[in-house]
C-alpha cells in the first residue's frame, strides 16, 4: 500500500513540472501567474474616425478580455505635421508601458512610429494592418515585425455599380493625397484593364480647391466616381474638412453618383460599395500577434492581405436614381439609407 502511495506522489509530482514546463514554453510571457499580457496599440488617425473604430473593434474582440491594452491615436487626418511628435509620446509610452507586443495600423503609423523608434531597435513583437503600400517599404516583414495589408474590393464594388446600372461606362476616381491615395492608385493601375467600368481618370486633391477643379475635369470624364476616404483635406482658412463635407462637396459639384471605399461613404450618399471590413484587420493582426507573444516565431507569421467583403447598397440614393436594382443583387446585400 505503502509503495502505491508513493508511486501516485511520484505521478503527480511528475505531472506538475510537465504543467510547469507547458506554461513557461508555449506561453512564456504568461509564466509569471496572474500577469496580463500588455499591448500598445498606435493609431494612425483620430478616436473617433470610423475605421479606427472598426480596426479597435476587431482588436478587442481578441484581447480585451485577457490583455491589459494601451491605445495612442496619432490623428494624422487632422493635424499632419502633428503626426511626428505624436508618435515620439507613443514611444516615451511604449517605454514607460513595456508592452510584451504591439498593434500598429494605417500607413503613417508604420513611417512615423515603427520605423523610427522600433524597427530593428527592440525585439518586442509588432503586428501591423491597414497597410496599404507594399509592406517591402518598411523593411516588413522582418524578425519581429508582421502584419495584415490592406487592399481595396475595387473591381467587385465596379461589378456591383455596372449590375445597377450598365450605362455606367467609365469610372472617375478620387483620393486625398496621402500615402493611402497614392497606394490606392498604384493598385487601380494595376487592376485598371480588368475592370468591369473603364478607367478615365485619378484625382489626388490636397484641398478643397483642389477637389473642385478635380471635381470640374471630373465630371465630363466619367459616369460614376468611386471615392477613397478623404478627411483632412482643408478649406480656404486652412480648416479640414470631416468625411460628410467631403462626400456632400463631391455629390454637389460632380453631379455623379458616388461608390464608396467605406461604410461611412454610404451612410453618408453614395449609391454602393464593396467595403472592406476594418474588423478584420483589426482580429486579423490581434491574432497574429497573440501566436507571437505565445511564443509562436514571427517569422511562421507571414504577412497576409484582406479577403473578406460586405456588399451594401444606399435604398435612399437608388430610390432617388429611379433604380429597381433585382431581387437577386439585393439578396445578400445591407441595405442602408442616408443619415440625415
Amino acid at each position: 500500500m505503502k509503495g502505491v502511495i508513493m508511486l501516485q506522489r511520484k505521478l503527480l509530482y511528475s505531472l506538475a513540472v510537465l504543467a510547469m514546463v507547458c506554461v513557461c514554453g508555449v506561453y512564456p510571457a504568461m509564466a509569471q501567474e496572474g500577469k496580463k499580457l500588455k499591448v500598445l496599440v498606435v493609431m494612425s488617425y483620430e478616436e473617433n474616425n470610423p475605421w479606427c473604430m472598426e480596426i479597435k473593434e476587431g482588436i478587442d474582440s481578441v484581447l480585451a478580455a485577457s490583455c491589459d491594452m494601451k491605445y495612442v491615436y496619432m490623428d494624422t487626418k487632422k493635424d499632419p505635421q502633428g503626426g511626428p511628435k505624436k508618435a515620439e509620446e507613443a514611444f516615451s509610452l511604449y517605454q514607460s508601458f513595456q508592452p510584451d507586443g504591439v498593434i500598429t495600423a494605417d500607413d503613417n503609423a508604420q513611417s512615423m512610429f515603427v520605423v523610427r523608434y522600433l524597427k530593428d531597435k527592440v525585439k518586442t513583437p509588432i503586428m501591423f494592418n491597414g497597410v496599404n503600400d507594399d509592406s517591402a517599404k518598411y523593411g516588413y516583414p522582418n524578425s519581429h515585425i508582421s502584419g495584415i495589408l490592406e487592399v481595396w474590393h475595387i473591381a467587385e464594388s465596379l461589378a456591383l455599380a455596372k449590375q445597377l446600372n450598365p450605362n455606367f461606362k467609365t469610372v472617375g476616381f478620387i483620393a486625398k493625397e496621402s500615402e493611402s491615395g497614392r497606394a490606392l492608385s498604384a493598385q487601380v493601375q494595376k487592376e485598371a484593364e480588368s475592370y468591369p467600368i473603364k478607367f478615365a481618370a485619378f484625382k489626388l486633391p490636397k484641398t478643397v480647391k483642389d477637389l473642385e477643379t478635380a471635381l470640374g475635369e471630373l465630371k465630363s470624364q466619367a459616369d460614376v466616381l468611386f471615392m477613397d476616404s478623404m478627411e483632412g483635406i482643408t478649406d480656404d482658412s486652412g480648416k479640414p474638412l470631416n468625411s460628410k463635407e467631403l462626400v456632400s462637396l463631391v455629390l454637389t459639384k460632380s453631379g455623379k453618383p458616388l461608390i464608396g471605399a467605406n461604410r461611412y461613404h454610404l451612410e453618408q450618399g453614395a449609391l454602393c460599395a464593396v467595403i472592406k471590413l476594418g474588423q478584420e484587420q483589426g482580429k486579423t493582426s490581434a491574432e497574429m500577434l497573440l501566436k507571437a507573444m505565445q511564443g509562436t516565431p514571427v517569422s511562421q507569421l507571414p504577412v497576409v492581405k484582406n479577403h473578406k467583403g460586405k456588399r451594401i447598397l444606399n435604398v435612399t440614393v437608388l430610390k432617388a436614381l429611379g433604380i429597381k436594382p433585382d431581387l437577386t443583387i439585393v439578396q445578400g446585400s445591407e441595405i442602408v439609407k442616408t443619415k440625415e
